[in-house]
């Protein structure tokens, strides 16, 4: 049980009104459990009482600039390299290590929550929850579902024999056929998954897919969004091309995954569908940039030009198309310290603002936890990121990250030069 604290004079944000406010964020449990204007008037909450307590943390956070806890909703914590094959004949206690790297380092640029989409299993999701392991909130999927020969298939095409999906700690696993794949999917459900991860299309760090194709029948993908569905879970969708795209809404498909090959048409639909999408720009900059010294093969060096350019584009539509954008990285290896500048990319289209809200309150939605995380409020998780100049006006807060302080369930996870 995390001690109460008081985290006084936060100039905070709201982001679904783009306004800073002021007030003493109390904290206990973990949540936020008031906020107080500095008149000490109530700003929006319950009272609480505020009279000295040995056991309350007092911090002041005067000239600082708070927002809520950012939220990557497309990470692959296993991805300890770029070459996903690789990744698949470790020992799983050594990729677990590398996990456990790759999450401080998200935690300490301000992202408290994260959803995995291809890999993250229960353990660590379990590992973090109870603080064996620090790092973001994780929402897993476990693994995503591929078709032979499909973007969660890793095999060389001289290889015949797959890995069995149990034994590894790869990113996904094959699954042919409706039955197959609803079997696969009650599997997943069964460890936990907050979601199903089904490959809809090709991609680039695959090496026998082409990234134009288009994966999975629609009985497929039906039976894993029925199977999702009565469990309460939703599907996401690994998809570039409208062709992939459309054929996923058509089969219930809740969440998009990158969309780089978008055009006007595709978006209508997924607005509406009332359909998520998550786009990742920044791990096609790396791959183009760093690809190669990460452990991309070079059959998947080839296929990155065809998503870098679209993708940008793609942001556009969906944001001249007011989808609902979350906002995602999906970097693998050791591109994964280059998480952040996602931020500077989406802002040469981008007001910051609408980044900032695809990382907190739209994220929030997608993960079904409105109310609870990406916000300041009473109830809510008492995840914030304490900076030092005001992100709105200037990105390189967010996009080159320093922060004073993260705060996670309403303890100081990380601070600078303190870690």
């Amino acid at each position: 049980m995390h001690a109460p604290a008081v985290f006084t004079n936060a100039h905070h944000l709201d982001v679904a009104t783009g306004d800073w406010r002021t007030a003493d964020l109390h904290t206990s449990e973990g949540r936020f459990s008031a906020l107080h204007d500095s008149a000490g008037a109530d700003a929006g909450t319950t009272r609480v009482r505020t009279g000295a307590d040995d056991s309350t943390e007092t911090v002041d956070l005067a000239d600082y600039y708070v927002i809520p806890g950012l939220i990557d909703c497309h990470v692959h914590v296993y991805a300890m390299s770029a070459n996903l094959a690789e990744v698949e004949t470790e020992a799983s206690s050594y990729a677990a290590m590398q996990a456990a790297r790759l999450m401080g380092d998200m935690l300490d640029r301000g992202f408290t929550t994260v959803r995995d989409t291809g890999g993250a299993d229960h353990g660590l999701a379990r590992a973090q929850a109870e603080g064996l392991l620090r790092g973001p909130r994780l929402f897993f999927g476990g693994k995503a579902l591929s078709q032979t020969g499909g973007h969660g298939d890793s095999r060389r095409p001289g290889q015949h024999v797959a890995p069995s999906p149990s034994c590894c700690s790869g990113l996904g696993m094959v699954a042919d056929g409706a039955d197959a794949v609803r079997q696969a999917a009650r599997d997943q459900l069964r460890t936990g998954a907050d979601h199903v991860k089904i490959m809809a299309g090709g991609g680039v760090a695959s090496p026998t897919d082409r990234v134009d194709s288009i994966q999975y029948s629609i009985a497929e993908m039906r039976a894993a969004v029925e199977e999702a569905r009565d469990a309460n879970r939703y599907v996401a969708a690994h998809a570039y091309t409208p062709g992939a795209i459309s054929r996923a809404l058509e089969a219930g498909v809740r969440s998009i995954e990158h969309a780089n090959l978008i055009d006007r048409e595709t978006a209508r639909k997924i607005r509406d569908a009332d359909a998520f999408v998550t786009m990742n720009l920044v791990t096609y900059w790396a791959l183009k940039e760093l690809g190669a010294q990460a452990g991309l093969p070079e059959a998947s060096q080839r296929k990155v030009d065809d998503v870098l350019e679209a993708g940008e584009n793609a942001l556009r539509i969906a944001d001249e198309e007011d989808l609902q954008l979350c906002f995602g990285t999906d970097l693998l290896g050791s591109m994964q310290a280059h998480q952040s500048k996602e931020f500077e990319i989406r802002a040469r289209h981008q007001e910051p603002l609408a980044i900032l809200k695809a990382a907190t309150l739209t994220a929030a939605k997608l993960l079904r936890r409105e109310g609870e995380l990406g916000v300041i409020g009473e109830g809510a998780q008492a995840d914030f990121v304490v900076l030092d100049r005001d992100p709105l006006q200037d990105i390189t807060a967010l996009s080159e990250p320093d922060p004073v302080m993260v705060v996670q369930g309403g303890r100081i996870v990380s601070r600078r030069n303190a870690n």
